[in-house]
């Protein structure tokens, strides 16, 4: 199957994205690089723009439906994540090119994974409620994808296959560009399109009050105190009726907020946008990375002495130290499932990254793919992330049933891509809004351990949702 590749002049990615972001299955995986700033803090290289899914694949309570592009619809009772190996187009590296290797991404999946997904792989408890009703996998494979790379300050075409269909899909992208490249910048205004955004219809609601919440704090600390676990990521979802654009909306979040690993995302059913600061699973030509996020402390940015004060007492927090060493020894045990046993090794721990409104601490731990597995193999088996639940992580998801009074849906899934060469990129969606049926939910947790503290582990949560409130809330 042959990879055609165009380049054109370096473009603002949301400024393109915003001529088909209204389409069906129109999906932007965003860096958060804005105006061709480079930030200093950790970020993805590049961001990925692509519509007109030759196949769609949507998983419902376990049965997972496969449209293609003649409409054939097919059905499948089986690992949803397998179904997907099994559909996704196989390239072998060696038709490509020396050009074509360099490419941080080929056409292949993009979509999301939710939290709830989780209950195709582990026996889980079904307490919570499910009133989103949000599908557990929303994936289209794509042949035709548009890349636009920060380091490179260049923008590809890339197309996979020479059918009618792709050809079209080719030309259209390439009228596109051409046509922003020659546009007036001046006549796309950020301000004015974000006048557009989602207005909330009602006062927010929260599913847990703070006497609420306190309940569930002093169970997770009865739990960690009988050796139940070590630790219990708690969250509390947020939601309210709005009106509008989300398209407008995640631009004035991104805006306000650039993320690393940001996305939005128009389905049928339902409109996606992340503003996740977090890297899941990433997996480049077998080597494979994790970071997981475990620490958190708001910024102060009226005193910068203040700001670099929070910063370093966050980096010598014993007890966030202590949290991020619980995931990462989880990771570790995650990645050795599906990685060379002495390949996983922990190069950062305990990294201090600053983004707009907290400071987190991130480690990094990386590995190499064991021979004859597939990047989707890894992903399945360290599905969801650690950072996210808790350790050990399925007595934390157990207790998180137990006590959350709603189905998480995408929050604390993934969001990313697979490439066709099997490359892989996903986030952590956290800081994410969904937008279904009239209603926007998103939510926000913390780490709890023996000895969190109540008020600030609250606190915490109402920091980590803030930014995504404001962009909700006038």
């Amino acid at each position: 199957m042959k990879l055609s590749v165009s380049t054109f002049a370096y473009l603002d990615s949301a400024k393109l994205f915003d001529r088909v972001a209204d389409q069906d299955w129109a999906i932007f995986l965003d860096s958060g690089i804005i105006n061709q700033q480079r930030p200093t803090t950790k970020h993805a290289d590049f961001d990925v723009l692509a519509i007109k899914p030759s196949t769609t694949l949507v998983t419902r309570d376990g049965v997972t439906e496969v449209k293609d592009k003649k409409a054939k619809l097919r059905t499948f009772d089986e690992d949803p994540i397998g179904v997907l190996k099994d559909c996704l187009p196989v390239i072998d590296e060696q038709d490509l090119d020396l050009t074509e290797r360099q490419f941080n991404y080929l056409p292949g999946a993009l979509g999301y994974f939710s939290y709830d997904l989780a209950r195709e792989y582990e026996k889980l408890p079904s307490v919570a409620i499910d009133d989103e009703q949000l599908p557990q996998m929303a994936i289209g494979i794509y042949s035709v994808v548009v890349v636009i790379d920060h380091k490179d300050r260049k923008t590809y075409l890339l197309q996979l296959g020479q059918d009618y269909e792709v050809t079209i899909l080719g030309e259209f992208w390439a009228e596109l560009i051409e046509h922003e490249i020659a546009s007036d910048d001046d006549l796309w205004s950020i301000k004015e399109k974000t006048k557009k955004r989602l207005t909330v219809k009602s006062g927010f609601t929260e599913n847990l009050n703070f006497d609420q919440y306190t309940s569930c704090f002093n169970k997770v600390r009865n739990y960690t105190i009988d050796g139940d676990c070590y630790q219990v990521n708690l969250a509390k979802q947020f939601s309210a009726s709005v009106e509008g654009s989300a398209w407008a909306t995640y631009l004035y979040l991104r805006d306000l907020s650039p993320a690393p690993y940001g996305g939005f995302m128009n389905f049928p059913f339902a409109q996606i946008l992340s503003n996740s600061p977090e890297s899941f699973i990433r997996c480049v030509d077998k080597e494979v990375i994790t970071s997981p996020i475990k620490g958190t402390r708001a910024r102060n940015h009226s005193d910068p002495v203040k700001d670099k004060e929070i910063a370093q007492e966050l980096l010598n927090s014993e007890k966030d130290r202590a949290e991020n060493l619980m995931i990462v020894d989880l990771m570790r045990n995650d990645l050795s499932r599906c990685c060379e046993l002495s390949s996983v090794k922990v190069p950062h721990l305990f990294s201090l990254y600053s983004f707009a409104n907290v400071h987190h601490l991130i480690s990094t731990i990386t590995g190499t793919l064991k021979k004859g597995m597939h990047s989707l193999d890894l992903l399945r088996s360290c599905f969801p992330g650690g950072s996210i639940t808790g350790a050990p992580k399925i007595r934390a998801m157990e207790i998180i049933e137990e006590l959350e009074p709603h189905r998480r849906g995408l929050y604390c899934g993934a969001i990313g891509y697979v490439g066709v060469n099997g490359d892989l990129q996903t986030n952590i969606a956290i800081r994410t809004i969904v937008i279904k049926d009239g209603v926007a939910r998103y939510a926000a947790g913390g780490g709890l351990v023996i000895d969190s503290d109540l008020n600030e582990e609250y606190q915490e949560i109402i920091d980590k949702a803030r930014m995504v409130r404001e962009s909700l809330s006038k």
